[in-house]
């Protein structure tokens, strides 16, 4: 990936906002936590928090271009595993449904750039 300017403000829009959710989820741990135990995730009390340290170890990768292909790698298991447990928006109702139906789609689409990111390290390689 080319370090010109819209590289690094394209990785810096999509790390450093994703790398801020991250930091937003630590301080929201406990809802995140429930959330997760509600989703059926074993051992949300260690799975969340390291998750979440993953999601922002990954996404200063992305900002800063190091480790590329762990850090892109780091967010497509994020995204894959994260997803469709914890915004099943099929088994849902009403405004929870539309809810988690936006998230999950939105996470589809940040899915998409990583994949894109993890793309664009290896040819690196």
């Amino acid at each position: 990936m080319s370090n010109d300017a819209p590289s690094r403000l394209g990785r810096l829009l999509y790390g450093g906002i994703l790398a801020y959710m991250a930091l937003d989820g630590f301080k929201h741990n406990e809802k995140r936590v429930e959330v997760a135990a509600e989703s059926g995730v074993p051992i949300p009390e260690v799975l969340v928090p390291f998750v979440t340290g993953m999601l922002l170890v990954a996404n200063l990768g992305i900002v800063l271009w190091k480790y590329p292909r762990a850090s892109a790698g780091a967010l497509v298991v994020f995204f894959v595993a994260t997803t469709p447990v914890i915004h099943d928006f099929w088994t849902m109702e009403g405004e929870e449904r539309q809810g988690n139906k936006i998230n999950f789609l939105k996470n589809c689409a940040l899915l998409g750039c990583s994949i894109l990111l993890l793309e664009a390290a290896a040819e690196e390689d």
